[in-house]
């Protein structure tokens, strides 16, 4: 579980241009108008603080999230109603209505995802009115492509992995004339992720209406749209993003000190993670502000989902890196005093995913009819 200080932390100032308060307050407040809203439940996990000998340990369950399963359901909708709007100066609630359906109908979205945020994207296409093409890997559970199709969209299985599939994504939206609602970045393309990431932001502030500041976050990372969302609204924290090491590419960019792929082969049993090429836009934000990278094996997703089922939590495969990496980070003196963990420290950790893939989450938790959602 190697740790990296992030000695090049710039200044507040610096990451915080990147954090599009205002895009994030609309989207917050457009979020919380859909119907079905409801914060998600923040709970105390005082054993596993006791035992990791900190103060306190808050874990965001985000599995109840708009009845899809993951935070995903904040991003890839919210930026589906972005792209109607920036053509149609509608309301969420007149796109919902259908009134303008003859307007929105023609109009194609398209997405590769691992599951999560594919779902968000089509819900949202569902939702408001348009079609959509959702790319999936071609290590996508059958379970997540069910929930995908489920909303109506057509699902086009790749035999590439997950940042393949992104490219021909983009390549087949070019060609077709489709709108891609991808929650990573690159160079050209950013807008459509930060309305993503404003989305993610919710999770933010409903957190800080729940507690006060903590001093320690530790946050999953993918391609990094999370995390970069949240940083800027803990920035009194020390922000720890962690990854699985079998995928880990802002790790390895924050040791190169530049944005660069994770090593090949790259593959993680944490199917929401399991990318090699970080967001443009994320690693800006994360780079400047991250206090640290960490990274954790595969081995401790059962022992994790299993410790969480215990407390009554359901936490999906990709839900628990972070919650690792406390663990780990805890029980190492060293790191304890490189992250300044102690008796007095407040910990947040997000827990990203619900049971998303009931076989998978059958597999690492045997006994799950007890704790079903």
């Amino acid at each position: 579980m190697p740790l990296h200080l992030n000695t090049a932390r710039q200044s507040w100032n610096a990451a915080s241009q990147f954090g599009g308060a205002e895009l994030n307050r609309d989207a917050c407040a457009e979020i919380r108008s859909w119907p079905g809203y409801a914060p998600t439940p923040l709970i105390l996990l005082d054993g596993v603080a006791r035992e990791c000998r900190i103060g306190e340990l808050w874990y965001k369950d985000e599995a109840s999230r708009f009845g899809l399963g993951s935070f995903k359901a904040l991003g890839g909708a919210y930026a589906v109603l972005r792209v109607l709007q920036k053509t149609l100066h509608a309301s969420s609630a007149e796109l919902r209505s259908g009134i303008y359906s003859h307007i929105t109908h023609p109009v194609t979205v398209t997405t590769a995802t691992d599951g999560n945020h594919g779902r968000s994207v089509a819900w949202g296409a569902h939702m408001f009115g348009c079609r959509c093409v959702v790319y999936i890997p071609k290590q996508c559970s059958a379970h997540r492509e069910q929930a995908i199709r489920s909303f109506g969209a057509r699902v086009v299985r790749t035999r590439q992995g997950y940042d393949d599939t992104v490219r021909q994504c983009a390549l087949d939206a070019g060609n077709h004339g489709w709108t891609v609602v991808s929650d990573t970045s690159w160079p050209g393309y950013q807008d459509i992720p930060r309305d993503v990431m404003s989305g993610y932001a919710l999770i933010a502030e409903e957190v800080l209406e729940q507690i006060a500041c903590p001093t320690h976050v530790f946050v999953q990372a993918g391609v990094g749209g999370l995390a970069a969302a949240l940083l800027p609204r803990f920035q009194d924290a020390r922000f720890i993003i962690v990854e699985p090491e079998g995928a880990a590419c802002l790790y390895a960019s924050a040791v190169a000190g530049k944005l660069i792929s994770a090593p090949p082969p790259v593959h993680t049993v944490m199917a929401g993670l399991d990318c090699a090429e970080p967001s443009l836009l994320a690693w800006n934000i994360i780079s400047a502000g991250a206090a640290a990278f960490q990274t954790v094996s595969d081995d401790v997703t059962g022992p994790c989902m299993r410790l969480l089922a215990r407390s009554g939590i359901v936490a999906g495969e990709s839900a628990i890196a972070g919650f690792a990496g406390l663990l780990q980070a805890s029980a190492h003196a060293g790191y304890r005093a490189a992250l300044g963990l102690d008796s007095d420290s407040r910990v947040l950790v997000i827990g990203t995913e619900g049971n998303t893939d009931p076989q998978l989450y059958a597999r690492f938790v045997p006994d799950s009819d007890m704790i079903a959602e």
